[in-house]
């Protein structure tokens, strides 16, 4: 296992640094011989749930995205996530696609074996104007090296060359016609003058051609920082990110309010959804940014996604709870959404939910706009996932309704349903299963836009096999 003092001696020594064993043999990354997630927990709770949140977590977490994105040239969804070796607990990024022609999934390709089991480290994809797959591989914290790789050919997995290796976490790549990349993504620094305390400060870094990339720039940094989430508006001109407040004390278990801003030049200004300037850094908990103050309200706040409508407005989904322990006592927790109408922000509810880290998607379509999420109650309940359902709104997401059971009767929880970038009906959500309380097999599942669940091959006999329908 690699370790920090390992990986700083290198890298200040300018040695090249290798974390992974596997190496390309002939130019061509090694094949799996299947679909396999990796399993994780963090913070063992010591009561009948055992962890703060744990399973199946190969498409985990929802600040890292996209890891999917429909190729209309290529006619294929390609999407990377979190395998495992064989027999063990130790993560493998895994990169591959699904081929809307013929309906089949070729073996995924290992591109790199991270030398952990923290599913924090899970990989996310982006595609360049040319075709060319990007695979950044972020690190939880400082103790490991980051990467960027690029295929070596256009709309092809089989082959990567590495391109940066340093460190970052909770990578979320954008490429943006006309400007290249924005990378949005995590940089842990001391909080003030307090040295024992370690916070999370968002960072931005760009790059026209993916090889040269700018100086990381200080996004934001109040109390002990922030998650954020980010996503495109429907024609590539304006990014949006969404993003909680760390109090100091309390950090991360105290996770609350609710900020929004966007950028329509590649992250050089930020503005917010009324229109008013924001001056970067951010170092205080209320500015312009802030939709809703959930601190004041003793509300904790779990960000799921972000969306635009057809009218270019931001779309915030999150859910909110009176604690970070897993179990009844914190509820009720429910799914929240926050729409900015032109002139202000409206927020209502879709569901209640058990967990905090029940994580779902948004789906903002014509004629109805849809959330497909594991609030259904799974077979390790007050646990990590559950079974997936679609709720629909026909307003705008005033009210919502469920409308269909995606699974049914599952032997593990469901978790973290991903959408892809530009996703396609045939291949519209992406998640894993696993058990909650204890270290488990765990399987890739995604769904149509019709709601049928297909099971990707946990062992291929063949190059290529088409996944298998699941009966709900």
């Amino acid at each position: 296992m690699l370790n920090r003092r390992t990986f700083l001696a290198g890298a200040l020594a300018g040695a090249p640094v290798v974390a992974d064993k596997l190496q390309a043999q002939n130019g061509v990354q090694p094949k799996d011989d299947g679909y396999r997630g990796i399993w994780y927990f963090n913070q063992p709770s010591d009561d009948e749930y055992v962890y703060k949140y744990s399973g199946g977590f190969a498409t985990y977490p929802q600040q890292h995205e996209p890891i999917a994105i429909y190729s209309k040239a290529a006619q294929k969804t390609f999407f990377c996530y979190g395998g495992t070796v064989k027999g063990k607990t130790e993560l493998l990024h895994m990169v591959s696609y699904f081929d809307h022609k013929t309906g089949m999934v070729p073996r995924p390709t290992i591109l790199l074996n991270k030398q952990t089991d923290d599913a924090h480290d899970n990989p996310t994809i982006s595609i360049d104007d040319v075709g060319y797959i990007w695979i950044f591989s972020g690190s939880h914290g400082t103790t490991r090296p980051s990467y960027i790789h690029r295929s070596r050919r256009p709309y092809s997995v089989d082959s990567f060359q590495r391109v940066l290796e340093t460190n970052f976490s909770y990578t979320q790549p954008w490429y943006l016609p006309g400007h290249g990349f924005l990378l949005l993504h995590t940089r842990y620094r001391p909080v003030g003058d307090e040295k024992q305390t370690t916070g999370r400060a968002l960072y931005s870094m760009s790059s026209l051609d993916g090889f040269a990339w700018s100086k990381p720039r200080e996004i934001a940094f109040a109390g002990q920082g922030h998650y954020q989430l980010s996503w495109p508006n429907q024609t590539g001109s304006r990014l949006g990110t969404a993003f909680d407040f760390h109090p100091n004390p309390g950090g991360l278990n105290q996770r609350t309010n609710l900020y929004f801003m966007q950028t329509a030049n590649a992250g050089l200004s930020w503005e917010s959804a009324d229109g008013q300037g924001i001056l970067l850094p951010i170092a205080a908990e209320n500015g312009p940014a802030l939709v809703r103050n959930y601190h004041k309200e003793g509300l904790l706040v779990y960000l799921k996604d972000l969306q635009y409508d057809a009218q270019n407005r931001p779309v915030l989904l999150y859910l909110t709870s009176k604690g970070y322990e897993p179990g009844p006592r914190n509820g009720p927790r429910q799914l929240c959404l926050a729409r900015w109408t032109g002139s202000e922000w409206r927020f209502s509810t879709i569901a209640e939910t058990d967990h905090n880290y029940d994580h779902g998607s948004l789906y903002l379509e014509e004629g109805a706009w849809r959330f497909i999420g594991p609030t259904g109650a799974g077979p390790q309940a007050w646990s990590t996932g559950g079974e997936i359902e679609n709720w629909e709104s026909r307003d705008d997401g005033l009210t919502w309704k469920k409308t269909q059971a995606l699974t049914k009767n599952s032997p593990r929880n469901h978790t973290y349903v991903r959408r892809p970038l530009n996703a396609h009906p045939d291949f519209y959500a992406l998640w894993a299963d696993g058990n909650a309380l204890k270290p488990s097999e765990s399987y890739l599942y995604f769904a149509n836009q019709q709601g049928q669940v297909f099971r990707l091959p946990a062992v291929m006999k063949g190059r290529a096999e088409k996944p298998e329908p699941v009966s709900s």
